[in-house]
């Protein structure tokens, strides 16, 4: 058995392996992509449907990781977060351009993933810039405290369901009724935000 890498060993945080990573450590990288390759492959999977695509993608985030992890700032967000706001972006935009290809051969329904809107930018990937930029501000507002943090833990911090019911202390029942709740909200006003943008004006 090989031995264990001693920044895994020593619990080196997310953060301080991003700083490594900026100064050329490679085995800081591997550490990051052990902790992260499972998360940011599933966001991908429920992206772009397709589990040959999300591994690809994964090995891309990875190589986007070395290469811009200096504009990560610490005072918008986690490392963590930072890194699944990353692989949603990369996501969506490799999902439009396989769009554009043809790669699916009928409409992507409207999904979980798809509720993050428009891909962040790189020095954007705050929760309420995303959620302000696609004009979701009002109705995330009008949610309840704990649908509010239960998105995002899920979708800005990767935790599972399981994981945010641990940070709450709330039964996962509960946390699955947050959840659910909080989607179907969101879905019934992007679904009205259509129809009434489908709607001809009055003359």
């Amino acid at each position: 058995m090989s031995a264990k890498n001693p920044l895994e060993s020593a619990g080196a945080s997310d953060e301080s392996l991003l700083s490594q990573i900026r100064v050329g450590n490679g085995e800081a990288l591997a550490v990051l992509f052990e902790r992260y390759a499972r998360l940011t492959r599933s966001v991908a999977v429920r992206i772009l449907g397709d589990a040959s695509e999300a591994e690809d993608l994964v090995q891309d985030l990875f190589l986007f990781i070395q290469r811009k992890c200096g504009i990560f700032d610490s005072s918008k967000s986690s490392a963590r977060s930072w890194i699944v706001q990353m692989a949603y972006h990369r996501a969506l935009d490799r999902r439009r351009y396989l769009k554009t290809r043809q790669f699916y051969t009928q409409p992507f329904s409207l999904n979980d993933a798809e509720l993050v809107g428009k891909p962040t930018t790189e020095s954007d990937y705050s929760a309420e810039a995303v959620f302000g930029r696609n004009g979701l501000e009002k109705l995330v507002s009008s949610l309840s405290p704990d649908q509010r943090e239960t998105l995002r833990l899920h979708f800005f911090d990767g935790y599972t369901l399981a994981e945010v019911s641990e940070k709450l202390g709330q039964p996962l029942g509960n946390v699955r009724h947050h959840y659910y709740r909080a989607l179907d909200k969101l879905r019934r006003e992007l679904f009205r935000n259509d129809r009434q943008s489908a709607e001809p004006c009055a003359t």
